[in-house]
């Protein structure tokens, strides 16, 4: 019997081209999609984003996939940390 509830890799891949394309609109990166290493962190030496960015990138993604995020969420660093760990916590709040 085959598990339906964990998410294929395929799609897995898609989202975290999806939310990549995004923080590049929504950031004005001159990179593209791919170039964004779905495990490179997000802050300092991966991406280089500063909290700034990563509150755009917030904004951007709540309201685009309809998820409730706090700013004084004890969990935000995880969630930020990398292209990976924001889309996995994307795929499992997700309303829309």
């Amino acid at each position: 019997m085959q598990d339906n509830h964990k998410p294929a890799a395929a799609s897995t891949a898609a989202l975290q081209l999806e939310v990549a394309e995004l923080m590049i609109e929504c950031l004005n990166l001159e990179i593209t999609a791919d170039q964004i290493a779905p495990d490179a962190p997000l802050y300092g030496d991966g991406l280089g984003l500063d909290s700034i960015d990563v509150l755009e990138v917030a904004l951007v993604v709540s309201k685009h996939y309809g998820l409730k995020l706090r700013a004084d969420s004890a969990d935000n660093q995880h969630t930020f940390n990398s292209l990976r760990s924001l889309s996995d916590f994307i795929a499992e709040q997700r309303t829309r």
